[in-house]
Order: structure tokens, then sequence, then C-alpha cells
């Protein structure tokens, strides 16, 4: 990294560590009337009280994160409560990749700030490849995983159904494949890092929906599986650009709590056009105070003036790909991004 540029690191971080963190740990808060409490029992003064007494000051769920990491980070604490980051989740068989980034640039006149990029399909190559391109247009990057127990796209990633004794073993030849598979996309994901680029990672999404194998064996074993691959990632391949995002369904079963210190942003997602989905943002807010909040998924956009009367602005919020954007009406999409509390590409700073 050149001198200019490492200045310019310096100063951004200083001004949003000073300026902008603190709002990480207490966003703008309005609770929708009628809402109903987060938890049977606990009044919503005592809710309060408990958040400001346990809220942490935007930290990374890893304290040696590299530089660009906590750029990125502090950046996301300092609108937290007042904006909230444009993404959009890519597809690859549309005849572009860039297919709905085009899309949304030729209705609006505005490029999505983040992009949502898939390891699906082992496709470790394309990613690093759109990841990178995206960088160099100033843009923030998130990344899922579609993938069976030892690789592969969607399918296997519904029908595989591990036996969870063998594979949570180390030295079994079920670990070994499951740890070989990651090592492919950790291998993928240090080449981002190498080229100083953050990825907000979100592994094993939708989890307590019970869909996907990584969620099938119950909540232990996949508390279990996380603490593997955060361990495996940080320890092993030495993963600081990564912050790592756990990603509930919209439905957010009970009993299925993680370890705050293992990620830094928690969200849910939804397709029904709700801006919180049964009060989703409200418990997630409740069980992980000070946590950064994100709609990692949707399909309809909700009107942005909801967002916010409703007591919900998500940090980032991201419609899936192909015919969920599209069905979107035109004027919503313009309207969303022609708003000053929805942050495009073109505003972001430099990472």
């Amino acid at each position: 990294m050149n001198a200019l540029r490492r200045i310019l690191y310096s100063l951004l971080s200083a001004t949003l560590l000073i300026a902008g963190c603190a709002a990480c740990a207490s966003p703008a808060e309005t609770t929708p009337d009628g809402a109903p409490a987060p938890d049977a029992g606990t009044d919503g003064a005592e809710n309060e009280t408990a958040s400001d007494e346990a809220v942490s000051a935007g930290k990374l769920s890893d304290p040696d994160a590299d530089e660009c990491a906590r750029l990125t980070y502090e950046y996301l604490c300092s609108n937290f409560g007042s904006a909230m980051i444009s993404c959009q989740q890519e597809s690859t068989w549309r005849g572009s990749p860039d297919y709905e980034m085009d899309y949304i640039y030729g209705v609006t006149g505005k490029y999505p700030a983040m992009r949502g990029l898939d390891f699906m399909n082992n496709d470790f190559d394309g990613v690093v490849e759109r990841a990178e391109a995206w960088h160099e247009k100033g843009g923030l990057v998130t990344i899922c995983w579609h993938t069976g127990v030892y690789g592969s796209g969607y399918r296997e990633s519904l029908d595989d159904d591990p036996d969870y004794d063998k594979l949570l073993t180390e030295g079994t030849e079920e670990y070994n494949g499951m740890i070989a598979s990651w090592d492919r996309a950790a291998e993928a994901l240090s080449r981002l890092r190498d080229d100083g680029i953050c990825v907000l990672w979100r592994p094993f999404h939708e989890f307590d929906g019970q869909w996907f194998w990584w969620g099938k064996a119950g909540a232990e074993a996949f508390r279990t599986l996380w603490r593997m691959m955060y361990d495996h990632f940080e320890k092993v391949h030495g993963l600081k650009n990564l912050i790592w995002v756990l990603g509930y369904s919209g439905e957010i079963k009970p009993g299925w709590e993680l370890d705050p210190d293992l990620f830094s942003a928690v969200g849910s997602d939804t397709y029904n056009g709700e801006t919180a989905h049964g009060q989703a943002y409200q418990r997630l807010k409740q069980m992980y105070p000070g946590k950064l909040l994100c709609f990692h998924e949707c399909g309809l956009i909700p009107p942005l003036d909801a967002f916010f009367d409703e007591g919900c602005p998500w940090s980032w919020i991201m419609p899936w790909h192909g015919n969920y954007l599209m069905n979107n009406h035109p004027a919503r999409i313009m309207e969303a991004y022609h708003d000053e509390r929805m942050i495009p590409l073109s505003r972001l700073p430099e990472f």
C-alpha cells in the first residue's frame, strides 16, 4: 500500500472511530406502537436499561482484524441507525454476472454499495475475480456459501444429511472431507485478504430453519460447527479480513443463540415484503445488544420510511437475485436508491 493511501486510511479510521463507532452501540431507536415484547415477562423500560448496559463500542469479534476490516466495520457502525447500506445479491446465469447490478443502474443511475456473492458450485475463482473487480469500483463485498458437506451447490446444501458424530470428530473421513472443502474456501478468502479486501462472511445462513445440512442436527451441533470453522479460518488460515455475519432465518427459533464473541453482525431474512418480519429486529437486538443488525436477504423492498417509522433501521438490506429483484416495481427501486438514508456505491469512502 502506498504512503498516500496509508495516510488516508489512518485519517478515515481515526475519524470514524471517534465520531461513528459509538453509533453501533446505540443506534437510533423507535419502538413501533403495539409491537410485541421481544421476550415475555420483560417490559420496555427494563429492555432499554439492559441494552444500554450491555452494549459494546463497535467491537469486532477478532481484536486482531486487519486494517480494511476495521475501517469497514467502523464505517458500518457510524451509519447504523441513521442510514442503510444498499446491497444486491448477484446471479451468474443470466447472460452476465453483472445482470442485477446493471439493472439497478439502468433504473436508478446508481450502483449498490455492497455486492453479494456465493461460493456455490465451488465457484471460488469466479467469486474472487468479481469481488476484486467490485472492490476496484470502491464497493463492499459480502459472501455466503450454498454448499454440500464436501462442496458443490444448492442441491447438496439441502440434501446432505451427514452423521454429525463422525463429522465433528477430528480424524474421521467425514471430518477430513469437510475440512478439505473449507480449505478451498479459505484459500479463496486469503487471496482477497492479500489484496486488502474485507469480506462480510455469512456462512451457514438460515441455520435455525434446519432445511440446510448445517442446521439439521440441532442447535448444539450447529454451535460446534460454527466454532470449528471460526477457529479454523482464524487460527489456521489467518483470515483477518473477515467480518463474521450470523444469518438467522425469518423465524429466529428460540434456543439457537450463539456466543457473541464469534461474530460481529447478525441478521434475519424474509421474502414477505415486511421490514422486520415478526419483529425480528427487536428480538435480535435483545439477544445480541450492541451488534450490527442486517437484513441479509429479502424479496420485495419495503418503503424506507417504514424501516425508520417502525424502529428497524437495519445496517444493510440485500434483495436476492433474479426475479426476486425484478418483482420490485422500478419506481420502488428508484425511490429506495434516491433516498438520502440509502447509501449507494458512489457515497462510500475509500477502504
